[in-house]
């Protein structure tokens, strides 16, 4: 019964996502999915690349949270739309929450949608929110064993950013290990090292994005 209900959930979830893709694609709008696990620094990272590339694009952010609208209210000071989505207790953001909030915001100009997840390694993978990449992040403070101990997440995303390097004097990380073991779930899988609090590697990072973003307004 269990596996049953599991199944309807994610099916549900998943016609919701393609309707999303469609209305992405017909705007010609980039969206990615930033997942991560709390503390990790997704909202420092969105922080400077909305920051730095205010100029190039115009980006919109969907924020979730479990509950406040603290890392919103962050977001929206860099001159970014945002909206937020409170799960009040849910462990990741899904179709029908995204549609929701895509109901609420001007989308007609947007060249780059981030949807910033709720902080968790485990159940944001396996909900698609019409998506054209799934991005994680790892801190180098986590630990370098997370893609083997967490591999959906890994395996479903096509970028990972090793973020906090500024850290790695004083901390045990194996950088070729952590790669490695995403790789070997993923070989597909770009790797950019950051440090978004000194932005050390965050050109290679912004690289990407323009690149996507060229690859979208193609159609």
């Amino acid at each position: 019964m269990q596996i049953k209900v599991i199944r309807k959930i994610l099916e549900a979830n998943d016609r919701i996502s393609e309707q999303l893709k469609g209305f992405f694609r017909e705007k010609k709008i980039l969206v990615l999915n930033l997942m991560s696990s709390p503390g990790a620094g997704k909202t420092t990272l969105l922080e400077k690349t909305l920051t730095d590339l205010k100029d190039e694009f115009n980006m919109a952010v969907i924020e979730g949270d479990l509950q406040t609208s603290n890392d919103a209210e962050r977001i929206a000071a860099t001159g970014a739309q945002v909206i937020q989505i409170n799960t009040e207790g849910g462990c990741h953001l899904d179709g029908s929450m995204v549609l929701e909030a895509t109901g609420q915001m001007e989308l007609d100009n947007v060249d780059v949608l981030f949807v910033e997840n709720v902080g968790n390694l485990v159940c944001p993978a396996e909900f698609s929110v019409g998506e054209d990449h799934k991005v994680t992040i790892l801190s180098v403070v986590e630990g370098d064993d997370k893609p083997e101990k967490y591999p959906l997440i890994f395996a479903e995303s096509r970028v990972m950013l090793l973020n906090k390097t500024d850290l790695l004097p004083y901390v045990d990380f194996s950088m070729e290990k952590a790669s490695n073991f995403a790789r070997s779930l993923n070989s597909d899988m770009v790797i950019y090292p950051v440090s978004a609090k000194t932005r050390d590697g965050m050109d290679s990072w912004y690289d990407w994005l323009r690149k996507e973003v060229r690859h979208k307004k193609k159609g």
